[in-house]
């Protein structure tokens, strides 16, 4: 037995009102967009412990490979560490019998639906998601741990598509040697190491990603190109990449705040 039953991932796909991560990106996004990209990316509530998400993987084939339960801290959006990783899977809280556990791309099941836009890897889900919301020119998707699925059955999910791999910080060297697993799979993939290039020390020892300079100052979305202005790396990153972030075209300060500056 090596998938879940589509049911079970239903019945988890409420209850956001007590799930800590949607209370975390709904302060950032907004409550309409954070169930919307839940929904999209089929992430859950879980019961497991109070405030916990499960992250589903499901295949490009449709089928449930398995749902990771994770507790996130809903001020924060940390994961809670004490007084032990709270981290499980559903396969094991439920003691399915002989289940065999092969992980696919968190968003894999997103590839048949999109298939007009670049992918980009990253190792959180919850990255996935938050990035998916600013930098929606590409398909975002995550390995769900520092290299998990970056293997060469994984990313056979991947041919026919260009692929970009975006890497914590202190990650990225080892991102850049898998770029050889997809050279000899003939899949086009780049790395993306612009975070590397342009983070402090500080940065680097906290080993913050793609996401946490996207939401650096927790402020709402449509005051990121202020956000752009005070903050050069910020402006760096989507320079680097190129990319426009959603609202910035809508966006009109206030006088109050024009004088202010």
């Amino acid at each position: 037995m090596n998938r879940i039953d589509d049911a079970m991932v239903e019945a988890t796909m409420r209850g956001y009102d007590r799930n800590n991560l949607f209370a975390f990106v709904a302060a950032i996004i907004g409550s309409d967009e954070a169930q919307r990209l839940m929904e999209m990316y089929r992430v859950g509530t879980s019961k497991h412990w109070h405030g916990a998400t499960v992250f589903w993987q499901i295949a490009a084939d449709g089928n449930v490979r398995g749902g990771k339960i994770m507790l996130y801290d809903r001020l924060t959006g940390h994961r809670v560490q004490e007084p032990f990783p709270h981290i499980h899977w559903v396969h094991s809280v439920l003691k399915l019998p002989d289940f065999k556990l092969t992980q696919c791309f968190f968003g894999e099941h997103l590839l048949p639906y999109i298939r007009d836009k670049p992918v980009a890897i990253v190792e959180s889900e919850k990255t996935a998601i938050l990035a998916t919301h600013y930098l929606p020119q590409y398909l975002w998707l995550a390995t769900g741990g520092k290299c998990s699925c970056l293997n060469r059955e994984a990313i056979q999910a991947l041919r026919g598509r260009e692929v970009m791999l975006v890497p914590d910080l202190n990650a990225t060297d080892d991102w850049r040697k898998k770029l050889t697993l997809f050279e000899e799979s003939e899949i086009k993939a780049t790395l993306f190491e612009s975070l590397e290039q342009m983070a402090t020390d500080d940065q680097r020892e906290q080993g913050l990603d793609i996401a946490d300079f996207l939401i650096a100052e927790q402020t709402p979305h449509g005051i990121l190109e202020q956000m752009m202005q005070r903050n050069p790396a910020l402006r760096q990153l989507v320079d680097a990449l190129q990319l426009e972030l959603v609202g910035i075209e809508d966006y009109k300060p206030s006088e109050s705040s024009l004088k202010s500056e």
